[in-house]
């Protein structure tokens, strides 16, 4: 079975992104040589799954961040849509995330990052995810999109880590709780 892993930076008043898909406020939070477990969690994974607000604002950091090949979940976007250098390693997927997950677990693929905010929520509310890995910045921004949404019911998480770095980001690492 293919299984769903998130890894995000979430503002303390839980916002991953401004309303427009900034991310101005993490990018002043990079800690250069604190390593957050970002590239071993990478590592695990077989690609990434996101929305086309992360694929676009991910698009504007200029150096593409992904080692791993990378499916973007949207209605809006076609292949024309991906750059030319990026063709060879992001595709466009108008499937639901159910039929996804057992579409890549038929390739081989075992664990899939899933990333950005809304995606993070569907896959969520149809209870692909198995662990949620989300980085605490310091900072209240306000407003913005938020990790989580409306759910149809309660989701308990079991804490299996908490992590204080030096720089006052805090890692914690929930696994999904299926009882």
């Amino acid at each position: 079975m293919t299984t769903g892993h998130v890894f995000m930076a979430m503002s303390l008043d839980g916002f991953i992104a401004r309303a427009d898909h900034s991310l101005d406020w993490l990018l002043k939070h990079q800690i250069e040589g604190e390593d957050h477990g970002y590239d071993a969690f990478e590592a695990s994974v077989d690609g990434i799954v996101m929305g086309s607000g992360s694929f676009r604002a991910v698009l504007k950091f200029g150096e593409w961040p992904y080692r791993k090949p990378v499916i973007v979940l949207s209605q809006s976007l076609s292949d024309r849509d991906v750059p030319k250098h990026l063709s060879d390693r992001v595709t466009i997927s108008r499937s639901t995330p159910s039929d996804l997950m057992r579409e890549r677990g038929a390739s081989g693929w075992s664990r899939v990052y899933v990333d950005g905010g809304k995606v993070v929520q569907k896959f969520l509310r149809d209870g692909l995810v198995e662990d949620l890995r989300i980085t605490i910045i310091p900072i209240l921004i306000g407003s913005g999109i938020r990790l989580f949404g409306e759910l149809d019911h309660d989701l308990a998480l079991e804490l299996v880590a908490a992590k204080p770095y030096p720089s006052g980001l805090l890692g914690t690492h929930y696994k999904v709780s299926r009882k």
